[in-house]
């Protein structure tokens, strides 16, 4: 087993190389050093001052290597910033990015990790229930509702709540945040509502097409032969065979708690990582941005190790080798 993590980490090593290398080129072959100075600075500044920003966040040196200069250049800065986790400072504004991360993971976490533990408490229980009837009107009627759901753009579940809960019936505020414990639950509420809405359908569904399959295997049908109840091999049977498709979800969603919700921060005002990630977008911040996608390559490696891994806990016939 250990060989096998090992291997899995240095895979994984070798694609955070790559998202790098890949960033580079997005980054700096795509746009040049003066158009990102002037979209920060703006297009009618002074030459002069578009240099000086440059040499202030290091866009002055050559982008790549060049004989006798192997180390001063942006990508070998732009790899020694990202490995060693100096994410340096906002194109935008100036600010320590570091900064702004260690302000925004609070929020973030504050609204996705209620939202996918409500979202994990609904979507199982909802689709054992729908797959206990499978082919009676309860499981039509439930795969229309899923499909019905998923099938509603989130942008018009934010708008109606926003409308409906918070501005006719004031029973929650449309946006804003804070941190205080007697009243953080009250601009919450609301953004939950409206992710776990927009989110349950395609969860109940995937988890249902999951329980239905495990369902028609061979050690089920023999468990009914034995006389079982369906309630029973529902819950005990199929359910406990289900852990691996499950997990798998489960696992690799639970890094990117971390990232922010995009829209859900941007549209009710939590000062998360979603909400930078969106306004490094509309501002033009290449820094930012950059140090978001990097942190979500890590996550996403992450998750992939930790759920190999993870397999071998809920299923003894798993072997990693």
């Amino acid at each position: 087993m250990l060989a096998y993590v090992i291997r899995r980490m240095a895979y994984g090593v070798i694609v955070v190389l790559g998202v790098l290398f890949f960033l580079f080129l997005l980054f700096f072959t795509v746009t040049s050093p003066d158009d990102v100075a002037r979209k920060a600075l703006g297009e009618r500044v002074p030459e002069a001052v578009v240099e000086q920003w440059k040499v202030n966040h290091g866009y002055d040196k050559p982008l790549f290597p060049e004989p006798g200069a192997w180390t001063d250049n942006m990508l070998v800065e732009h790899y020694r910033r990202m490995l060693t986790f100096d994410f340096g400072r906002s194109d935008a504004d100036d600010t320590p990015i570091a900064d702004r991360l260690r302000a925004g993971v609070g929020p973030s976490l504050a609204l996705t990790v209620p939202l996918f533990t409500f979202s994990l408490l609904a979507s199982i229980p909802l689709a054992l229930l729908v797959a206990l009837f499978r082919d009676t009107y309860i499981d039509r009627m439930g795969v229309v509702l899923c499909v019905l759901a998923m099938s509603v753009s989130i942008l018009l579940y934010i708008i109606g709540a926003q409308y409906l809960i918070g501005r006719l019936l004031h029973w929650f505020p449309i946006s804003g945040f804070d941190a205080d414990p007697r009243v953080v639950v009250r601009f919450l509420a609301l953004p939950l509502l409206v992710g776990l809405v927009a989110g349950i359908g395609g969860d109940v569904r995937f988890y249902r097409t999951v329980f239905i399959e495990e369902s028609n295997t061979d050690f089920v049908r023999t468990a009914r032969a034995k006389g079982c109840g369906e309630a029973r091999i529902m819950g005990r049977h199929v359910l406990r065979n289900s852990l691996i498709p499950i997990l798998t979800q489960v696992v690799l969603a639970i890094p990117f708690l971390f990232t922010g919700s995009l829209l859900l921060e941007s549209f009710f005002g939590i000062p998360g990582l979603g909400a930078i990630t969106v306004d490094a977008i509309n501002g033009n911040d290449f820094s930012v941005l950059r140090t978001m996608v990097y942190i979500g390559s890590l996550l996403f490696v992450g998750g992939q190790i930790l759920t190999d891994l993870s397999y071998g806990l809920v299923d003894p016939r798993v072997r990693l080798e």
